[in-house]
């Protein structure tokens, strides 16, 4: 009899090496690292197979890297209070333990249930923080020297040894061909470029991002192309937790103290590559920390004034044709087909799009951000949704950037290289015209027919939108909501609000529900 067992619930942390809450528990006695894939996480409208199968390759090295311990990942299939439940029915739970989560409404709505479960039982609940994002914060001052603290922390080492549970069937395999999406009613979801899951290729991208890749990050971050090669491709790992944001700080600050004293050119270039990268690290959980504050980013403007300004449900025609690839602009159809067949774009590229959606087109940045939180295998909420609104322009605190689409094909793919591979219907279009095909002598033969009209006026759509927009920030009650928002989620190294008020107390902000409540 093994007795009461420790449960380890895995989420978005699938790894052994600085997960604490596994080295705390195997402390404290038998442990039972549980994951849950629970279907109606997977009906959710923000989720889709290219996700799971990442996370089912993290999820199946995670098992061996657990069964090499003593005890492999216990994988159930089901909701996580019956999970639960059935598991302290059959052997008793004397904790349960987990990193806290960041996530979607789905989510913190599962959360409160668990706490609501383990508090009828009088079962613990340990919650330990994994990143820099702060739960139950009262202000953002002093947060950037919080999450510097946070980052040179201890990497808490793997349990060295794990005690098997005798007669528990760790159930089946967490791979997508063993449990595939198909019985979670995922739609089809073809991704041939997706990268591998799996914490080997998390740290094999690791090391090559810094040590060979990362050489030109700084300069060749904003091109589609090259960045697909000098961005750190982490994103996803990071998402689903095969690495820690600890680890990847760690580990670049390593590297970049191997430089200091270096000469010549190349060392100084390492140098801006990897400050640049630190800086991003920064920022990630400087995101997630304002979903953590605010839930109500996922679904509602955060600046009561911008509410309702876009239609509630989008213009189908317009909407398909942007997420389709098919707006009549060659590099912005580019980027939306290479994303659809990798599940990964440089960061300009994200915000181009969204950029296009919501001002161009003037679509619903809640509808268009299901489908790009769809597309992305790194899709992690507390980023995804702030940078949504914040390039929608619906935060009221942040300059509108309405990128000029054919100016970005001009400057990100001079020669159309990107475009060619990605649309290829443009191939013999010279490269003087391939990012305005709609100006070439033969265009009779291929606008409208092989390659659609321009679904829009560029110009004019973004001249429309910006009026709509600067009309419902004028006046003083925006500026003054703006202050309390800017109080609230602004980031403290600038100093200054971006409204360019000096910043006021903190006023309350009103959230149905905040995850800060919780209390566990």
């Amino acid at each position: 009899m093994t007795g009461p067992v420790q449960i380890v619930w895995f989420k978005r942390d699938l790894r052994v090496s600085d997960h604490r809450p596994l080295l705390e528990a195997a402390r404290a006695g038998p442990v039972l690292p549980l994951l849950v894939i629970e279907p109606a996480y997977w009906r959710q409208p923000d989720v889709s197979a290219r996700q799971y199968a990442f996370m089912a390759e993290c999820a199946a090295e995670l098992s061996q890297d657990l069964a090499r311990r003593g005890q492999p990942l216990v994988v159930r299939v089901g909701e996580a209070v019956p999970v639960l439940e059935a598991l302290r029915a059959a052997l008793g739970v004397a904790a349960l333990w987990s990193h806290e989560e960041t996530g979607s409404a789905w989510t913190y709505a599962r959360d409160k249930a668990v706490a609501a479960w383990a508090a009828a039982h009088s079962i613990p609940w340990r919650e330990i923080r994994q990143d820099g994002v702060v739960r139950r914060l009262a202000s953002r001052d002093g947060w950037a020297r919080r999450w510097e603290a946070r980052m040179g922390e201890p990497v808490a080492p793997p349990p060295e040894r794990l005690r098997p549970i005798p007669d528990l069937d760790p159930g089946a395999t967490p791979e997508p061909e063993r449990l595939g999406p198909e019985a979670l009613g995922l739609a089809s979801d073809p991704c041939p470029l997706r990268q591998r899951g799996g914490r080997a290729a998390a740290l094999e991208t690791l090391d090559s991002f810094l040590h060979e890749r990362g050489l030109t990050y700084r300069k060749a971050m904003s091109s589609p192309l090259e960045g697909a090669q000098a961005c750190s491709r982490l994103s996803p790992y990071l998402a689903w937790g095969a690495v820690s944001v600890r680890e990847t700080t760690q580990a670049a600050r390593r590297r970049l103290r191997d430089l200091e004293g270096v000469g010549g050119a190349e060392a100084g270039a390492w140098r801006a590559s990897l400050v640049s990268f630190l800086g991003r690290l920064h920022w990630h959980c400087h995101f997630i920390q304002k979903l953590e504050s605010a839930p109500s980013l996922e679904t509602r403007d955060l600046h009561p004034a911008l509410r309702g300004l876009r239609p509630a449900t989008p213009d189908e025609p317009l909407f398909a044709a942007w997420r389709e690839g098919r707006t009549g602009y060659p590099f912005l159809d580019a980027c939306v087909r290479a994303l659809a067949a990798s599940g990964w774009l440089n960061f300009r590229m994200r915000a181009m799009l969204v950029s296009f959606a919501s001002y161009n087109l003037w679509l619903p940045w809640r509808e268009t951000g299901l489908h790009l939180a769809r597309q992305f295998t790194d899709y992690e909420p507390g980023i995804h949704w702030p940078q949504m609104q914040m390039q929608s322009g619906s935060t009221g605190i942040n300059t509108i950037r309405v990128y000029n689409v054919v100016k970005q094909g001009h400057d990100q793919d001079p020669d159309g290289r990107f475009v060619r591979r990605w649309v290829p219907e443009l191939a013999r279009v010279p490269d003087s015209f391939v990012h305005e095909p709609w100006r070439w002598d033969d265009r009779e033969a291929l606008i409208g027919r092989a390659y659609p009209e321009r679904i829009v006026d560029l110009a004019a759509s973004a001249a429309a939108a910006k009026s709509r927009i600067f009309a419902a920030r004028r006046g003083e009650a925006f500026r003054e909501a703006a202050d309390a928002i800017q109080e609230r989620h602004g980031s403290r190294r600038s100093g200054m609000p971006m409204t360019g008020r000096r910043p006021r107390k903190a006023r309350p902000v009103k959230d149905a529900q905040v995850q800060l409540e919780l209390k566990f």
